[in-house]
């Protein structure tokens, strides 16, 4: 078995990578999956979830490993005795199969083969996908013998890893980028502009807005949730700008999207907001901030995309501007962890502030590719640290050696530390409000890493 898997450094002046292709993770529960997943999302990202108000059980994550780039999705388990096997995978794999380009089926090197596997793997062969048999937690000599029970399945090779371990997974990984399609395979040449991805719940407003923007019906508009069912790409020039307009399905809560279509909706909208560059997400002013408007919105985050806030239906909140300045704040208040999101209340229906999108779109778009020479920040870290200077740490001066900016979209930077684990959040987050402010970069996600260095006398 190959070595353990790590993290592949990020150098100064590399280039972001954009997702290309979509990869689903299937197999029954317990078998490893979500190690996996972690494993290689986590891992090859940084820890790109790690900071205050981001959900940690995500669906979807991204994988960015040796200049590639892929969605990867974690399903649900497949659970149940041999009778029912069929149904369960119709139900729980079918929308995600559907929707991937390549497909891990996980098996357990510590069970063995068990009843009903062969059906899953006919299953994935009538569907013409590719596909790669992953045999988890073989990480020891005793379970590596167990592996010829897995070649009745006629599969080969078979990819044994110890995903809690990262063991096998470049061997893993270097397969299933060669099965990922290209660039030139994914879609058509893409239409110029921002690409812009209109997201929110059922029913608030996404069509609407796109048909009000238009000045046209090009969507169709229902009262009834549900009514989009793909995504659609709209070019659009507004003062000279293009723009290419991605309206999506609504995203609804996991326990709320059905097996099948629902779920594939969701997979949709959760790789068009990879392409986009910025999202606009639409809440309903007179529901307000829901649960699943902060998911949507985590979302949006974690891929570190720009974002307009929108709370569209604001027609219906003028008669009481008392429930309209509490809808604002609570937004304001909830979304803490985006707060430099710009919230625009709006109106699909009357036009209302619906001039004043764009122009912010081109702000938040215009800071995220902002790139800072390495001097000036290097001059701006001496003047942030010698105003507040950090914390001392096990009874030692923490200190800032240098720091860099290693991506846009967004702009990402990343700061050499003497004791990296003596940064607390409070002074993390110190850090990252002064770049934004001398920097002037209100609109988009900011990224700080800090990585430790020992300095040389």
């Amino acid at each position: 078995m190959s070595a353990s898997f790590h993290r592949k450094p990020k150098t100064e002046n590399r280039k972001p990578s954009s997702p290309q292709g979509l990869v689903a993770i299937i197999g029954r529960a317990n078998v490893g999956k979500s190690t996996l997943f972690n494993r290689l999302t986590r891992t090859s990202q940084a820890l790109v979830a790690d900071f205050p108000g981001v959900t940690r059980d995500r669906l979807y994550g991204t994988v960015d490993w040796e200049d590639h780039a892929f969605l990867l999705v974690d399903t649900g388990g497949l659970v149940g005795g041999e009778e029912e096997l069929g149904e369960l995978v119709r139900r729980q794999a079918a929308a995600a199969v559907a929707e991937a380009d390549v497909i891990l089926l996980v098996m357990d090197g510590k069970e063995g083969p068990q009843a009903g596997d062969s059906e899953v793997i006919d299953y994935l062969r009538r569907t013409g996908k590719p596909f790669l048999l992953v045999v988890n937690k073989i990480d020891h000599l005793g379970r590596e013998e167990r592996l010829p029970e897995f070649y009745r399945f006629g599969i080969d090779p078979l990819f044994p890893v110890a995903a809690a371990h990262g063991l096998g997974l470049e061997t893993l990984l270097a397969a299933l980028v060669r099965k990922l399609p290209g660039p030139e395979e994914t879609a058509a040449p893409p239409l110029p502009g921002i690409r812009v991805a209109i997201l929110g719940r059922p029913n608030v407003g996404k069509s609407s807005l796109v048909n009000r923007l238009l000045g046209e019906e090009r969507l169709l508009v229902s009262p009834l949730p549900g009514t989009t069912r793909d995504i659609v790409d709209t070019p659009l020039t507004w003062q000279g700008q293009d723009y290419v307009l991605v309206d999506t399905a609504g995203l609804r809560r996991p326990s709320q999207v059905a097996a099948g279509l629902e779920r594939q909706m969701a997979l949709k909208a959760i790789k068009t907001i990879a392409r986009a560059e910025v999202a606009l997400l639409l809440l309903d002013a007179q529901k307000g901030l829901t649960q699943q408007d902060l998911r949507i919105a985590r979302l949006i985050e974690e891929q570190g995309k720009g974002c307009l806030i929108l709370i569209n239906k604001w027609d219906l909140m003028q008669p009481d501007p008392r429930q309209a300045q509490k809808v604002r704040e609570q937004v304001a208040a909830d979304l803490e962890f985006m707060a430099h999101v710009p919230v625009l209340p709006i109106s699909a229906k009357t036009g209302y502030h619906l001039a004043r999108i764009f122009p912010l779109v081109n702000a938040i778009h215009d800071q995220s590719q902002r790139r800072v020479a390495t001097r000036e920040l290097n001059l701006l870290l001496k003047e942030i640290t010698d105003r507040v200077a950090p914390p001392r740490y096990r009874d030692r001066p923490v200190k800032f050696l240098y720091l860099t900016q290693a991506e846009i979209q967004p702009p990402t930077f990343i700061a050499f530390v003497n004791q990296p684990a003596g940064v607390k959040d409070s002074y993390r987050r110190y850090l990252l409000k002064q770049l934004r402010e001398r920097l002037k970069l209100p609109y988009t996600p900011l990224r700080l890493y800090l990585k430790g260095r020992k300095r040389r006398d």
